[in-house]
């Protein structure tokens, strides 16, 4: 009974870090090009009783062993990149990715981090930035007497200049694409950074390669889903009721073998 204390304090707490992975779906849920995450787990050790296979009696063996489980805990927290949903927004420097692909971003410190997010704007010298001021790579400058700008599925950047006819060509956008994104160590501000366990980037043109397209005018919702995560919700709180009751019900055997009289 003192095992059953422990093993569903460990189920509580299991569900406490549900709960918290749950939340921050849930408040990102309106998040541009925000993914979900999901928590995983796994049984804890198991104490051997029995060894299945040993013998019962001359020339019989017990055909299954006895193991006690010692309760639960959280050994990975996932990103799930599967595609949000997409808002038209009329707006021509936003950008959505059709498929797989991370926009690269400059950040402050020289380092390329990856985002999904593709709400960009433009800065006091013309370069087109994410939200937080830090450059798009390849950079992009956009000249002040553009009039027109325009965005390809492969990601061709072009300008028609006042006073001119012809589009001029700004540059191209490339994406970045992983082998194993879930691997991806998310660092707030809709932005990811390469690890050895998500492997290194291949750089590429959208539409090649394997990466996606770039759609013009568009953006990348979350792809966190309301309804599933509430229900997500209640079984993670009925499995925290359900471990708290077994707490409950070891104490009461307890106090019961405390108070037994002759």
């Amino acid at each position: 009974m003192i095992r059953s204390l422990y093993t569903s304090a460990t189920g509580m707490e299991a569900q406490e870090m549900a709960i918290d992975i749950i939340s921050n779906n849930l408040a990102n849920v309106n998040t541009t090009g925000f993914k979900k995450s999901r928590v995983d787990f796994q049984d804890l050790l198991y104490e051997t009783i029995r060894a299945a296979g040993t013998d019962a009696a001359a020339g019989v063996q017990f055909p299954t062993g006895l193991q006690v489980g010692h309760g639960t805990k959280p050994v990975s927290t996932q990103k799930i990149f599967t595609q949000g949903e997409f808002i038209q927004t009329q707006n021509p420097l936003d950008m959505t990715i059709e498929g797989a692909g991370f926009f690269q971003i400059q950040r402050a410190d020289g380092t390329v981090a990856y985002s999904r997010d593709g709400a960009f704007k433009i800065d006091s010298e013309g370069r087109l930035v994410n939200s937080d001021g830090f450059i798009v790579q390849p950079e992009i400058t956009i000249p002040t007497n553009a009039q027109e700008v325009s965005i390809a599925m492969d990601g061709t950047v072009t300008a028609v200049i006042s006073g001119e006819t012809t589009p001029q060509n700004l540059g191209t956008l490339e994406l970045a694409k992983f082998i194993n994104p879930a691997g991806l160590k998310s660092l707030g501000r809709n932005m990811f950074e390469e690890t050895e366990a998500s492997g290194s980037p291949t750089v590429a043109m959208p539409g090649t390669e394997g990466v996606g397209t770039l759609a013009q005018g568009f953006l990348e919702m979350s792809n966190v889903k309301v309804v599933e995560e509430m229900v997500n919700m209640i079984v993670a709180q009925r499995a925290y009721e359900m471990n708290a009751k077994t707490i409950q019900a070891s104490d009461d055997m307890l106090r019961q073998a405390a108070t037994i009289r002759r």
